[in-house]
């Protein structure tokens, strides 16, 4: 196939869109989940076909513009919008197909995990995804995918079967464990850095449709041995519970600055009647100043975090992976990068156990990589007032950094601006030199860089 630069002439050949400044719909294809993105691609293409794709990445290579990706649109820092490029927006394809029998999903790879949630789960079927509906799966799955079903059948991507992939270089290829399998081995974690997944084949398991949510608050100050103790819990928790932690703001007293929250508790997949078995020695850490026990639905579950999760306001974010939770690690987290742990605008920090089917993965079998750490922190924060924007990232930045001592790596979806030490930090060395030999193979020019970039090894240094 051939391209042009003349916009007339592609749009032609699309089944899908091409949007430009000023079009019907460019304006909504350019906003993503952080309101801090508001970049102008040259085009927007939006594909309702794998040829769409590869025409938009020809164009682009024709034209030498950048190329973003988007799906969900829920990487922090925006890099699905390239200003002055070209964006691939993949929402068209967003369909999901199930084979009940096989406990199969084929899904495309604009789908969100809401799409794949509700066509499975009127099967009772599910398989990992993360915790927010119109978060995509493409990009979590080539992250690495956590989600209130790790703990049993692995990360998101230790459940793909198949890909089906645009290279840098127009070519549809597909990856398996038989087909391509070094690809199919990079994919899994390695990010977007090989070229635009529009296809992926998940298996699925029978996890019914019923869970249970369990959540006791407790302020703050003082509340650093109920956190040991809910730390100890989750190192023995069963494979059904995940369990979370997290420390926010509170209201303030009259004349009295912002104190912290700390809330603890787990989520359950399955019988709620077997989960409430855990909920004595969750209370026994202590009189909580609210208790929350919810049962619900599978799919409420995975839609209870989207009203907070919208895409309307400014955020930033940091992460770490924790080896251990020292008790010295949870009194500095207790104080969110301050003296006392009080102050307006201090960010939101998150925990969750990791464990069971994660850590049973053999390390070399995929390019996700600290598959044996036990916690993964997030020191988040959302805001409406562009005026707070250098205020807040440096809240975070700040209270990340007080645990950086603790950390050994850190997630690759819960980088932010870190650029190559991010990378770095996502990767040991020697799994981090297997994929720049996979780049090398697959995109050796570094088409594919609005990501966490793996940079081909003609471009090192």
């Amino acid at each position: 196939m051939t391209t042009t630069g003349d916009p007339g002439t592609l749009r032609d050949r699309l089944d899908g869109q091409l949007l430009l400044a000023g079009d019907p719909g460019y304006d909504e294809a350019r906003t993503v989940w952080n309101a801090m993105v508001d970049r102008r691609p040259r085009m927007i293409v939006r594909c309702a076909s794998v040829g769409d794709v590869v025409a938009a990445v020809r164009t682009a290579r024709d034209l030498d513009l950048e190329i973003g990706v988007r799906c969900g649109g829920h990487g922090v820092v925006g890099l699905a919008v390239p200003e002055d490029g070209l964006m691939i927006d993949l929402t068209p394809l967003g369909s999901v197909r199930v084979d009940p029998a096989a406990r199969r999903a084929w899904v495309q790879g604009g789908a969100l995990l809401g799409a794949l949630d509700r066509t499975a789960q009127e099967h009772g079927l599910a398989t990992t995804a993360g915790n927010v509906s119109h978060t995509g799966v493409g990009g979590l799955t080539l992250g690495g995918g956590m989600g209130w079903l790790a703990r049993q059948y692995g990360l998101t991507c230790d459940n793909v079967e198949s890909f089906e992939m645009v290279t840098a270089a127009g070519a549809v290829v597909r990856a398996s464990r038989d087909e391509n399998p070094e690809l199919f081995w990079g994919l899994r974690g390695g990010g977007g850095n090989f070229g635009v997944v529009t296809e992926f084949e998940l298996r699925l398991h029978p996890v019914g449709t019923q869970a249970l949510v369990a959540e006791l608050s407790f302020p703050a100050e003082g509340a650093a041995p109920v956190l040991r103790g809910w730390r100890d819990l989750a190192t023995e928790a069963p494979r059904r519970a995940t369990f979370t932690a997290s420390v926010t703001n509170a209201p303030a007293l009259p004349g009295e600055p912002a104190g912290g929250l700390a809330t603890v508790g787990f989520v359950w997949i399955g019988d709620p009647d077997e989960g409430r078995r855990l909920l004595p020695a969750l209370r026994a850490l202590g009189t909580p100043v609210d208790e929350q026990v919810h049962e619900m639905t599978y799919l409420d579950l995975q839609t209870r975090e989207d009203t907070p999760q919208g895409h309307e306001r400014r955020r930033y974010w940091k992460g770490h992976y924790l080896q251990e939770l020292p008790d010295e690690a949870i009194d500095v987290l207790l104080r969110r990068g301050t003296d006392d742990g009080r102050g307006e605008g201090l960010p939101n920090v998150s925990l969750q156990a990791y464990g069971g089917a994660i850590a049973e993965v053999a390390d070399d079998e995929t390019a996700f990589s600290h598959r044996h750490i036990r916690f993964e922190l997030v020191a988040s924060t959302s805001w409406d007032d562009p005026a707070e924007d250098a205020t807040r990232m440096a809240a975070a930045r700040r209270c990340a950094a007080t645990l950086d001592r603790f950390a050994s790596g850190v997630y690759v979806n819960a980088l932010s601006d870190e650029g190559d030490q991010g990378v770095r930090r996502a990767y040991p060395a020697d799994k981090l030199a297997r994929l720049v030999a996979l780049k090398d193979v697959y995109d050796p020019g570094n088409v594919f860089h609005l990501n966490h970039n793996v940079r081909p090894s003609g471009l090192t240094g």
